[in-house]
């Protein structure tokens, strides 16, 4: 097994646990019943599952000066109130005026955050981002306290309903057990490389920062875009 492929064996064991496996709420709301991707991958993470590449998401023009990757958790809701607050005016002020190539990296710290990065995804690059507002602008009520699995996944899914996905393609995206292996896999890379160990936390031009106001942002670009 290739290194990709042990980690995202090994890390998918750890965040879902051996043996655990969900029972879904969703067959009797008309959501569908099929198994979400933690069960296979639990009772056999060391199977030899052939990994698919995972894509940055990317909002921005390509040749944009600065480039801000924000490294971030659905759970988390610090999280959360960055992009209510920070992010919709760099968005406004920097990366919708060419300014700023902005990627979001999903971080893992739960199996809830996986799939709602399963679902976020769901819809490829055009929905990534109007999910990814869904997600957070609701975080509180999709959780829902965390304590009862079959109910977040419920929730997630009419979250990707919400957003203009078919029922059986909100499916077929939780069940997608490559899928998942691949993005933990992918996240553990990431952490790894750039040493995340909080939410959020940004690398702007290869350089690590942890949270900070929109001003703080705001003073950070201005300095890199004067240095080009």
């Amino acid at each position: 097994m290739n290194r990709r492929k042990a980690i995202g064996a090994l890390a998918v064991a750890g965040i879902f646990g051996g043996g655990w496996m969900l029972t879904q709420s969703g067959a009797r709301n008309g959501l569908g019943s099929t198994p979400l991707p933690g069960a296979a991958f639990a009772q056999d993470a060391a199977s030899d599952v052939e990994l698919v590449d995972i894509p940055d998401m990317v909002l921005g023009a390509a040749d944009a000066p600065v480039e801000i990757i924000e490294y971030a958790s659905y759970t988390c809701p610090h999280c959360a109130a960055f992009h209510s607050d920070q992010f919709q005016q760099i968005k406004e002020n920097y990366i919708d005026t060419g300014k700023v190539r902005f990627i979001f990296r999903e971080v893992y710290f739960d199996r809830f955050g996986l799939w709602a990065s399963m679902i976020a995804r769901c819809g490829g690059e055009e929905r990534f981002y109007g999910i990814n507002d869904l997600l957070f602008e609701s975080q509180r009520d999709w959780i829902a306290g965390g304590q009862d699995p079959s109910a977040i996944a419920d929730n997630l899914r009419r979250i990707g309903i919400t957003a203009g996905m078919e029922p059986a393609t909100v499916e077929a995206c939780l069940s997608d057990g490559a899928q998942a292996q691949s993005l933990v896999a992918w996240f553990q890379e990431n952490a790894d490389r750039d040493e995340i160990n909080s939410t959020p936390t940004f690398m702007v031009d290869g350089t690590k920062y942890a949270n900070m106001s929109y001003a703080d942002f705001s003073a950070l670009i201005e300095e890199r875009l004067a240095a080009q």
